[in-house]
């Protein structure tokens, strides 16, 4: 069970990455270039809102399912067993927390320049934040 949850989680992260860098460049060109927040704008957004929250959800079944989760949170000392049991899950929570906060804000916006904006920023910053803090070793592996 634990390595089809750990080969689910690292496939999703592929959607979820590519899905995020895609909003993220959207969004950006969309405010660059002063388009109209259209329907597929929303869907791109809203789509990769809800692989990223799937893609959390396996990722804290995995957690504590893992040899390298939360029963090495005593050992600190070690720098890729405090990535993956401390690190990866604190910034990601941190980051998909300022991407629910994006749609939450761009849903309240009015202007089509306004909504790009708060997906560019808070989308960006949080694919910003994932890609610190992936454990590439063990993804590869």
């Amino acid at each position: 069970m634990y390595e089809t949850i750990k080969n689910v989680h690292s496939i999703l992260a592929y959607a979820a990455l590519g899905l995020l860098l895609l909003a993220s460049l959207n969004a950006i060109f969309g405010l660059r270039s002063k388009k109209i927040f259209k329907d597929k704008d929303l869907r791109l957004s809203l789509f990769t809102l809800i692989i990223c929250h799937i893609q959390l959800l396996i990722g804290l079944i995995l957690y504590f399912l893992s040899p390298i989760g939360a029963g090495q949170l005593g050992n600190m000392k070690d720098a890729a067993i405090r990535l993956t049991s401390l690190e990866h899950p604190l910034i990601n929570i941190i980051a998909l927390a300022l991407i629910t906060i994006g749609w939450s804000k761009h849903k309240k916006e009015e202007s089509n320049n306004g909504k790009f904006k708060k997906i560019a920023v808070f989308y960006t910053f949080g694919l910003i934040l994932i890609l610190s803090r992936l454990p590439w070793t063990n993804w590869f592996n």
